[in-house]
């Protein structure tokens, strides 16, 4: 049976052990997110379109673009998320949709410099 004075230490344990969050720190981690994401869907639009991707294959494209980028973006924080992220859908779903948009602008240029002229 554990005494008086070792549940009192494993409660301020326990209270030690609760993830705190600077704001700074999230809101700046979130800004490394959307910045990556938006980069890599700029980058991915334009290899779209130059390969001469249409329709379907496209938007494909674009998800398997998104899930390399949410696992290196995992692996560079080691694999621990919850050290530098308040949940796994900051990581993984944050940005996505704005991506998508300039994905699909991209996309559409490079396809019709090189496709169309």
């Amino acid at each position: 049976m554990a005494g008086h004075g070792e549940s009192e230490k494993k409660s301020s344990d326990a209270v030690n052990d609760l993830q705190t969050f600077r704001a700074e720190n999230l809101q700046s981690n979130m800004k490394v997110i959307y910045y990556s994401r938006t980069f890599l869907s700029i980058i991915g639009g334009v290899i779209a379109g130059i390969l001469g991707f249409t329709g379907l294959t496209g938007f494909v494209f674009y998800f398997l673009m998104m899930a390399i980028t949410s696992v290196a973006l995992i692996a560079k924080a080691k694999f621990s998320i919850h050290t530098y992220f308040d949940s796994w859908n900051r990581v993984l779903l944050d940005g996505f949709l704005g991506g998508l948009m300039s994905f699909v602008l991209f996309w559409t240029f490079a396809y019709d410099i090189v496709h169309i002229f």
